[in-house]
């Protein structure tokens, strides 16, 4: 009867000991993932990462919010906290070059997804065709490659004001001579209706920048790095799964997220992004100083806010070598080492009392 007490009174220290501990592993941090556009496959990694649970398994619950309308202004909502991590794209340095503190994690994308589009019999093939056509309004900090390319050239198209006329309809009917379209997004859309197009890319005039970059704010790097660290791996732990698996990620984008695009929709913006974010010889969501300094100079940005501003811009995963441990992993280790001592010196206890 006094064994088992002494029992009784070992496992209730233990418990009291390691309560917290547990509390810990059972209430999730909470944060927001802020997307840039409406829930469709490209953002898939993050979705697999929510769904199979690789976020829950390291401690986080993510909620992730898709854009609004137009307002795809991801950056607004991560500097005044309204998300903890965002979706942007190469124009994101600008932003850094002003002085709001944004860090760029991993850029998904090692090229950028926006494209002209032309009609297929169109005489627009480089920069300079676009002299004097008519284009609509753009987003200098969303596009800004699109309208680098041609300002870097001395070209002023003629913006043309379209009113409340959706874009593609405006160039379907001749109003316009290009659009801006989103490799997966218009081409499709043309596409099933039979329409013959052109791209003239970026990427094949020399410039070629980042697309999607994941991102967050200095102020919450700083106040949660372990944090930051366990959605980075987590995020991209989903990326890889997302690639891999293309069927699969393709099927819960739309069972839970995309729920109006059909899957072959997504299944064609799927062929159309896994080229650019998978390349021979590169790690999923690499970035690197010198490719960064090179969207500058492309960008035509002033070398001393670089000089002011850049450093500290990429973010470094506190985790480089092969060997990954959740901070679960690392805490059931503390536990461990604890707990054994304390369990061997109660049963020690015990048997002297007999």
């Amino acid at each position: 009867m006094k064994q088992r007490m002494e029992w009784k009174k070992g496992l209730l220290s233990l418990f009291l000991l390691f309560g917290p501990f547990f509390s810990v592993m059972a209430s999730p941090t909470k944060v927001t993932l802020q997307l840039k556009w409406r829930h469709q496959f490209q953002f898939a990694g993050y979705y697999v990462a929510k769904e199979l649970g690789y976020y829950r398994d390291l401690g986080l619950e993510v909620d992730i919010v898709e854009a609004v309308g137009n307002d795809t202004d991801s950056v607004a909502k991560v500097l005044d906290n309204h998300a903890q991590f965002g979706i942007s794209h190469s124009g994101l340095l600008k932003h850094r070059l002003q002085g709001q503190p944004v860090v760029a994690m991993a850029a998904l994308m090692q090229s950028s997804p926006y494209c002209w589009l032309v009609k297929k019999h169109s005489p627009i093939f480089a920069p300079q065709d676009f002299d004097s056509k008519k284009i609509s309004s753009l987003s200098a900090s969303e596009n800004a490659e699109l309208i680098t390319m041609l300002a870097n050239e001395g070209i002023q198209p003629e913006v043309v004001d379209i009113g409340a006329q959706e874009p593609l309809a405006a160039w379907i009917e001749g109003r316009l001579d290009a659009i801006q379209v989103y490799i997966t997004n218009e081409p499709y859309t043309l596409a099933q209706q039979g329409i013959d197009y052109r791209l003239v890319c970026p990427k094949q005039h020399g410039f070629n920048v980042y697309g999607d970059v994941l991102f967050t704010s200095q102020t919450f790097l700083d106040a949660q790095p372990e944090v930051v660290a366990r959605f980075y791996q987590a995020s991209m732990r989903g990326w890889r799964y997302a690639l891999l698996n293309l069927q699969h990620s393709i099927a819960l984008t739309k069972r839970h997220y995309a729920v109006d695009k059909s899957l072959q929709e997504l299944a064609f913006e799927a062929d159309q992004l896994k080229p650019l974010m998978m390349r021979t010889g590169s790690t999923l969501g690499a970035m690197s100083d010198a490719r960064w300094r090179l969207i500058a100079e492309l960008y035509a940005l002033d070398d001393k806010p670089m000089q002011e501003y850049f450093r500290g811009f990429m973010y470094q995963p506190i985790q480089q070598s092969g060997m990954r441990l959740s901070w679960m992993f690392i805490l059931a280790i503390a536990i461990i080492l604890v707990a054994v001592p304390t369990y061997v010196r109660l049963v020690v206890q015990a048997r002297k009392s007999k």
